[in-house]
């Protein structure tokens, strides 16, 4: 399967005729990154060096319907357990759009990220979008599975394939049915139908929905509805229901396994009061199954005393199963003009995990900054340091240096 793709990629670029490279425009970004950090095993100090690249080709054809894109990584611990060793590699995108392919369809193909409402896939496969047949519009897909172990893709055996048919030239409403399956082996691992909806309404309201059905295991296992208000155009209020039933490839040990299903409810409000202030209100209740039920609230005010400095004051409390929680947030953001950012932050959380346990607390400190170059160049920190049950003192951080062409 992988070399049919591979062959279908080579051809898509070879069929492009006539080429014409010196139109070509290539874009991106590469970010070169220094983490560090402590291992979550043995607490000893890790340092790497990460190369992020992302790149986009247009005007390929004289036509413009051909573009590439990708996106991958490279990384090198230079301090650690694994330290000096071989680069690591990680591709994540790597594919060619053609539009308007025999003018009825969109193609895609290699490695890309697809998303129905059924469920989502990173593969290495092919995409046809034909939005070319009346009121709906139909998508298909299929190719194999890409899910990244420590050191290599681990999905060399696992596949997917699905469709997706959606309502065109609606721009105030979108509706569509998914299907996806999963094959393991061979084996049909999942088999979900999906369907999303959402629909503006008089100016005042936004509806949205979308549920999933496992057909191997006969049951619903996610769904989602709310309703979205806009009284004034400073106000916004939300109702919303979630509840999912977890469920597992039908080639998984853990399928077996009994499960609950879990509930939640949210009510939400956030109003701009004044040019300089956002106040944001939220209560949700949640309910895990076997009389496991919490409540939280979250109450936020972000306060913005000049166009160049915002101040932000966060709380929320829950109580209920698993445990209960009393937190807060805050921090503070400066930037001049564009120039430069600077921000900084605390967390602290004061926690009961049961009734077998005490009270507990958690802070974390940060600070962050970004300082632009030049137009096109700029770069960034962030440090933070956590105190916990576990960690005394857990110093991270990332430099970053980021060139845009």
């Amino acid at each position: 399967m992988r070399l049919v793709i591979i062959s279908a990629f080579c051809a898509l670029l070879v069929f492009v005729l006539p080429l014409t490279a010196d139109s070509a425009e290539v874009s991106g970004r590469s970010s070169t990154q220094l983490l560090w950090y402590n291992d979550i095993v043995d607490a000893s100090r890790q340092a790497d060096v990460a190369e992020y690249l992302r790149f986009s080709v247009t005007g390929i054809d004289q036509w413009n319907n051909i573009s590439l894109t990708g996106y991958g990584r490279l990384l090198w611990d230079i301090k650690g357990n694994d330290a000096g060793e071989d680069i690591e590699n990680r591709l994540y995108f790597l594919y060619a759009d053609y539009r308007n392919f025999l003018n009825v369809s969109d193609l895609r193909i290699g490695r890309q990220f697809v998303n129905f409402s059924a469920g989502s896939a990173l593969m290495d496969g092919i995409e046809a979008d034909i939005n070319d047949v009346g009121p709906v519009g139909l998508v298909v897909m299929g190719g194999r599975n890409v899910i990244f172990g420590e050191d290599r893709v681990l999905t060399s055996h696992s596949y997917s394939v699905g469709f997706s048919a959606y309502l065109t030239g609606k721009s105030m409403n979108y509706f569509d049915v998914s299907y996806l399956r999963t094959y393991d082996h061979g084996d049909i691992a999942r088999d979900i139908i999906g369907s999303s909806y959402k629909q503006y309404m008089f100016e005042l309201f936004k509806l949205y929905a979308n549920v999933r059905y496992d057909l191997t295991a006969e049951v619903l296992n996610e769904i989602l509805g709310g309703i979205k208000y806009f009284p004034t155009t400073d106000m916004m209020l939300t109702a919303e229901h979630y509840q999912s039933y977890p469920t597992f490839d039908s080639t998984s040990i853990y399928s077996v396994f009994a499960v609950d299903k879990f509930k939640e409810n949210i009510f939400r409000a956030d109003y701009t009061a004044a040019e300089w202030i956002d106040i944001s209100l939220s209560y949700s209740e949640e309910s895990f199954g076997e009389g496991g039920d919490a409540r939280l609230y979250e109450a936020g005010l972000k306060l913005r005393p000049s166009v160049q400095a915002a101040i932000g004051m966060f709380h929320d409390k829950r109580w209920g199963y698993p445990g209960d929680l009393d937190g807060y947030r805050i921090y503070a953001e400066y930037s001049n003009s564009g120039k430069w950012k600077a921000a900084s932050g605390i967390d602290y959380d004061v926690y009961n995990r049961d009734d077998m346990t005490g009270e507990e607390s958690a802070r974390r400190y940060w600070a962050s900054g970004r300082y632009t170059f030049a137009r096109n160049m700029s770069g960034s920190f962030r440090v933070q340091d956590s105190v916990d049950i576990n960690y005394k003192k857990d110093m991270q951080g990332r430099l970053t240096f980021d060139v845009d062409f």
